[in-house]
C-alpha cells in the first residue's frame, strides 16, 4: 500500500503525466530520467525519487517505456475513471473552463451549468444549457456528480459549499478566493488566481533584484 506521499510529489505527477503525454504524440517510445529531466527542468535524482514513491517503473539501461509511465501515472491520478463535474457560476471563467477540451479527454464530464442570474439560465454553454441553481440539489443527487467547480463570488462560497457536501459531493475545485470550511469527507483544491499572479510578482521582483547585485 502506498503510504505518506507528500503533497510536493502528488503536485508533481500532472507536469510528468503532461509531458510523457506529449512524448507518445511525438512517436517517443523510451526516455531516460536524464532525458526526461532535460526537458522538464527536473533533476534525474528527483525524477528517480518521485517515481520510487509507487514502484520506480524504470529498467537499468533501458530507461523509462514513456507509453507504460504514462498509464501507471495516470491510474495513480485516477484518470482510468470518469468524473462527473458541475459548474456552479455561468460567467467568463465558468465558461472558459467548459470549452478547454482536454479537461474531457483526461475523463472529466461536465454534466450541468448552474448560476442564480436570470439572464444567463437558459443559455448554452459548449452545448449545455445553464440552469437555475435551486435545481442544484436535486440535479446532483439524480445524476450522482461527483465534483463541483465553483466560480462564484466568495460571499456565496462557503455556504454553497456545505450544501454541496449535504447533497453528497465529493470534492471541489473552487475559484472562489475564499478559503472553504468543509470537512475531510470533501476533498477540495484551491485555485486563487490572485495568489498566483502575486507569487510571479514576488518571482519577478526577486529575478530583478539579483540582476542589480
Amino acid at each position: 500500500m502506498i503510504n505518506k506521499i507528500s503533497i510536493a510529489v502528488i503536485k508533481r505527477l500532472p507536469r510528468y503525466y503532461r509531458y510523457l503525454g506529449d512524448l507518445l504524440d511525438d512517436g517517443i517510445v523510451r526516455i531516460s530520467s536524464k532525458e526526461l529531466s532535460e526537458k522538464m527542468k527536473v533533476t534525474a535524482s528527483q525524477i528517480r525519487q518521485d517515481l520510487n514513491n509507487f514502484g520506480g517503473f524504470g529498467q537499468q539501461g533501458y530507461g523509462y517505456n514513456v507509453e507504460t509511465l504514462y498509464e501507471e501515472i495516470g491510474k495513480i491520478l485516477g484518470l482510468e475513471k470518469k468524473h462527473s463535474l458541475v459548474i456552479i457560476g455561468a460567467g467568463n471563467l465558468g465558461q472558459a473552463i467548459i470549452k478547454y477540451t482536454d479537461f474531457e479527454k483526461r475523463g472529466f464530464i461536465f454534466k450541468g451549468v448552474f448560476d442564480s442570474n436570470p439572464k444567463v439560465i437558459g443559455n448554452t454553454m459548449h452545448n449545455i444549457i445553464v440552469q437555475d441553481v435551486a435545481d442544484l440539489k436535486e440535479f446532483i443527487k439524480s445524476k450522482n456528480i461527483q465534483i463541483a467547480v465553483l466560480t462564484i463570488p466568495k460571499s456565496n462560497a462557503p455556504e454553497l459549499a456545505n450544501d454541496l457536501e449535504k447533497w453528497g459531493i465529493k470534492a471541489i475545485w473552487n475559484f472562489a478566493p475564499v478559503d472553504l470550511n468543509v470537512s475531510d469527507k470533501v476533498t477540495v483544491e484551491n485555485v486563487h488566481l490572485s495568489d498566483s499572479l502575486m507569487t510571479l510578482s514576488y518571482k519577478l521582483k526577486d529575478a530583478e533584484n539579483k540582476t542589480k547585485k
